[in-house]
């Protein structure tokens, strides 16, 4: 494994170099000490692996499409930009807009995330996009959703606290949000319909909560031992009178 040190290097050099490494034929790049680079993994295919011990800034992962990324610690805004395929696992918080208009692949987040989490995630044919969020999301999760699946577990939340913020959901017109636990239908937008998580829903949920419990070490039976809420749209155009005859 090939060990870069980030102190005192730019993204653009940083970036340069992850790219030429991985083209030299080695696999697996950790990056030691980063603190707020960007871009770090945008563009990279194959079969690589990327661990990042730090805090990387916006758009990690961006337009990857293969890779698996580690993050020992927190991730700043746009996680997983536009993402063809491939895994992040950031074993802190992301910030947020994870998971853009994400394409395909996966993303398993341990802790919390801030708004606009899976905004535009869409999916095709065989490419269907997931993001596992270990605790709670911020407003307008699932936004314009077109595609894909969002699973909130609401793990070690306060008493107090919340799993997901106001306007879940909102413009949502395909792909599915699973929360474990339940939502006010005060919070949801307008364009979503919620209902308690079936069997074949559950067993679904079971494969990337067994997942999560790999790379996190959380029970998948203690997960699983809470009922989840379905989210998904009831109407593919549902502003279809506002902008079409």
């Amino acid at each position: 494994m090939q060990v870069m040190d980030a102190r005192n290097i730019g993204y653009r050099e940083m970036n340069s170099t992850i790219k030429s490494i991985f083209s030299s034929g080695q696999n697996e790049i950790c990056i030691k000490n980063v603190s707020g680079q960007r871009y770090l993994g945008d563009g990279i295919t194959g079969n690589h692996r990327l661990f990042i011990e730090g805090i990387p800034g916006n758009d990690l992962a961006a337009y990857m499409d293969g890779p698996e990324v580690v993050v020992k610690g927190n991730t700043q805004d746009a996680v997983a930009n536009t993402m063809n395929s491939g895994c992040v696992i950031v074993h802190g918080n992301a910030g947020d807009t994870a998971g853009y208009a994400m394409r395909g692949g996966e993303i398993y987040i341990r802790g919390n995330v801030g708004y606009r989490v899976g905004i535009h995630m869409k999916e095709y044919q065989n490419r269907k996009p997931v993001i596992v969020i270990g605790g709670k999301a911020g407003d307008f999760l699932g936004e314009y959703m077109a595609g894909g699946t969002i699973i909130l577990l609401g793990l070690n939340l306060q008493d107090d606290e919340e799993a997901v913020g106001s306007y879940c959901g909102t413009g949502m017109h395909g792909g599915l949000i699973y929360i474990r636990g339940g939502i006010e239908a005060y919070k949801l937008g307008k364009e979503v319909i919620q209902e308690e998580a079936g069997s074949n829903d559950l067993e679904f949920i079971r494969g990337y909560a067994e997942r999560y419990m790999k790379y996190f070490g959380v029970d998948c039976n203690y997960i699983l031992g809470k009922k989840f809420t379905k989210l998904y749209a009831f109407n593919k155009r549902p502003y279809g009178n506002l902008y079409a005859y």
